[in-house]
């Protein structure tokens, strides 16, 4: 983000990413008021003027170079560039979603924010209307603020969504559809260039555009700095734990970065079953490979919808002599009564805790004391900023790095990751 034109640069929130935009906004302006701190220090040594000097200079090249470039004349007057953009969403009786935007972003590089799994109550019709939406109707949403960005002459729109809707419908097992995939197809059609979201269920989906990216990144970094707060990872009675064969990619990662064996969990699936509780699930038979007895256990599974495996594996793993049971979970559905059976199962013991991100919006959850949520907004702000200003995101998509760090010296429990407001900022 050059401090010289920061004003190409515009996030846009559906409402149901209302608050994880909000977020990520206020990382941005922390990264680009650092910036500006760092460049007027440098020229006040250099140049031996005062630092009240330096800034009014830097604050009056912000406001004519936009004009010289002739981008909508558009003024910025303090050295923390504005950078949502305001929308009105409308529903009308029949449930059709309109949206709006309300200023120019031609020419701009458009960021559109949206979880599709947020259940809770957003506005509509400027705050007139409260309505939960299903994930069809966030869907829908995504589509006519895509249009309308796109409509309104963005230059690049990239859609941020946490979680990629349908992805669990990514191949086919028979006469069915790989919606997963024909999101995508709708998505690029529209004029979609890049989609970012948090751990993909397949990376079979991203390989399935023409020319659309997607950047899929990893809560790992965050969820090891948690799990280092409430277990000692690098004891002798550790073990990493795989829930099933689709989860070993994921799993060994960890395992490799802690040094730790790996066990693995084998389901036996029927799948004639549709899941439609924790209680009503698909799994006929588990089976373990490894060692679990005295030992702290640590699964970790990109998404928990109805919980019902998850729970199974945990009776499972305590049957077999298990000790503490931590599990980390990317994408923290937790749909239709999961709470309340985890509920019960942290009554009876069967796990110490779960560590979930802020990916999927959640009130209820976070009441919890099982409950751990950690803030992933930092990790997206970042791959806005070095997307926009052209550089590299492998640090980010790789942080195997950051983790070893990490485990050598685990940081104090701090509030790092939550972004503090700008006074007198709009938000």
């Amino acid at each position: 983000m050059n401090f010289s034109s920061p004003a190409s640069l515009a996030v846009l929130a559906c409402p149901g990413g209302e608050v994880f935009a909000n977020e990520v906004i206020l990382h941005l302006k922390q990264y680009y008021h650092n910036k500006f701190s760092k460049t007027v220090a440098v020229l006040t040594k250099k140049y031996s003027f005062d630092t009240a000097n330096v800034i009014r200079r830097l604050n009056f090249l912000n406001d004519a170079v936009p004009c010289v470039a002739g981008l909508q004349g558009q003024i910025i007057n303090s050295h923390t560039p504005k950078i949502k953009v305001p929308a009105r969403f409308s529903m009308f009786p029949n449930g059709e979603i309109k949206a709006e935007i309300l200023e120019s972003i031609r020419g701009k590089d458009v960021y559109i924010i949206q979880d599709p799994e947020n259940h809770y109550p957003v506005s509509f019709n400027e705050g007139a209307l409260k309505q939960a939406l299903s994930v069809n109707d966030h869907l829908l949403t995504i589509l006519v603020t895509v249009d309308a960005v796109k409509q309104a002459g963005a230059e690049h729109i990239t859609l941020i969504t946490p979680i990629y809707p349908y992805s669990r419908q990514h191949r086919k097992k028979g006469r069915e559809g790989v919606t997963a995939t024909r999101i995508g197809f709708i998505l690029e059609n529209l004029g979609v260039n890049r989609i970012i979201t948090l751990d993909i269920h397949s990376r079979e989906i991203g390989n399935a555009f023409n020319v659309m990216r997607m950047e899929n990144l990893h809560a790992s970094y965050q969820i090891t700095r948690q799990l280092a707060k409430i277990s000692e990872i690098q004891k002798g009675d550790f073990v990493v734990v795989s829930p099933d064969t689709g989860a070993v990619d994921r799993n060994k990662f960890y395992a490799t970065a802690f040094k730790k064996p790996l066990a693995l969990l084998y389901k036996e699936r029927d799948y004639s079953k549709v899941t439609k509780d924790a209680n009503d699930n698909n799994i006929a038979e588990i089976r373990l490979l490894g060692n679990v007895r005295d030992k702290t256990v640590f699964m970790a599974d990109d998404m928990l919808g109805t919980g019902g495996t998850l729970l199974k594996a945990m009776r499972f793993l305590k049957d077999q002599g298990a000790g503490k049971v931590i599990c980390a979970i990317s994408l923290p559905l937790f749909s239709g009564n999961a709470i309340e059976y985890f509920d019960k199962a942290y009554g009876e013991g069967l796990f110490y805790r779960i560590i979930g991100t802020n990916a999927v919006y959640q009130e209820e959850l976070l009441t919890r004391e099982w409950y751990i949520s950690v803030n992933i907004t930092k990790l997206f702000a970042q791959t806005i900023n070095r997307l926009h200003q052209g550089q590299s995101l492998s640090s980010l998509l790789d942080n195997r790095g950051i983790i070893e760090k990490l485990l050598t010296a685990v940081p104090p429990e701090t509030e790092e990751d939550r972004p503090q407001e700008f006074a007198g900022e709009e938000g």
